[in-house]
């Protein structure tokens, strides 16, 4: 009993911390960030398209519309391939290639974002300059590498949701006469669909949040491009370039403002991937 006591006030005061430090975070963020959008106000920094901090100018717009248009592409790669390999490993694959498949996938999730970000300033950079035009740092490069992050975690969670669907629909299927890619689209993919979706939008979250790889490849240039093969800014790449020098000012807090943004759009993301997980 005293062991079962201890492990339990363990597990409530691992909690109340984890808690407590998310807490201290978002009252950091917020109480740095929030004066400086009331004082220039919601539209304006949200909409602005100007960022020249010297001047104390603050618009985010277009580091808004990179970081969506980055995620948007890297998506578009991303759940195509991720969704069709969780059904490869989930109903195909034969057990040795899962044995093999599913510890590189493992692998791919754990490598750090800097290696993304230097495999594709080394080679993915050069070959877009080369083939498609200059400048090579392009909301191409930052969506391929972006998507290659994404797809651990699009996989995991596709998978994971198609082996939950219960055998018994797959076996009704089969009584019937359908052939197991017709099982496969017509039963156990819709009824999968809502950890499927949870999957993507996980997934698409790790593209927002994405700094280091973002900053290596997609130029940063606080601009609205005008093609796939122009440079952009994200919101985090924006954070992580100008805090360094930043120190204090309206600078400081218009980047503690862009992340209050960020945090924002990533909570609705968690809030509708948990839904989804439940499928609400």
């Amino acid at each position: 009993m005293l062991k079962e006591w201890i492990i339990e006030k363990s597990l409530i005061v691992a909690a109340m911390v984890s808690f407590v430090i998310i807490a201290f975070i978002i009252m950091i963020v917020f109480r740095a960030g929030v004066p400086l959008i009331a004082e220039v106000g919601v539209g304006n920094f949200l909409f602005g398209m100007d960022w020249r901090p010297e001047r104390e100018i603050f618009g985010i717009f277009p580091m808004i519309i990179g970081t969506l248009l980055v995620a948007l592409f890297s998506m578009l790669i991303s759940v195509p391939l991720g969704i069709l390999t969780a059904i490869f490993l989930a109903e195909v694959a034969p057990e040795i290639m899962r044995n093999i498949l599913r510890p590189a996938i493992e692998l791919l999730a754990g490598i750090p974002s800097v290696v993304y970000g230097f495999v594709g300033l080394m080679v993915l950079v050069p070959f877009i300059r080369t083939h498609l035009g200059p400048p090579g740092f392009s909301i191409l490069a930052g969506s391929i590498v972006l998507a290659i992050m994404a797809l651990p975690t699009i996989i995991t969670i596709s998978e994971d949701a198609i082996k939950a669907v219960p055998k018994s629909y797959k076996e009704a299927s089969f009584a019937v006469g359908a052939t197991h890619w017709q099982t496969i689209k017509n039963i156990i993919l819709p009824a999968a669909r809502s950890g499927i979706l949870a999957g993507v939008v996980l997934g698409s979250g790790r593209a927002i949040g994405e700094t280091m790889a973002a900053i290596m490849v997609l130029g940063n240039l606080p601009v609205i491009p005008t093609s796939v093969l122009g440079p952009i800014r994200t919101l985090t790449a924006n954070v992580a370039m100008e805090m360094a020098y930043a120190p204090h000012g309206p600078h400081r807090q218009a980047l503690f403002a862009t992340g209050v943004v960020l945090f924002i759009v990533v909570s609705i993301l968690v809030v509708i991937s948990n839904r989804l997980r439940r499928g609400q």
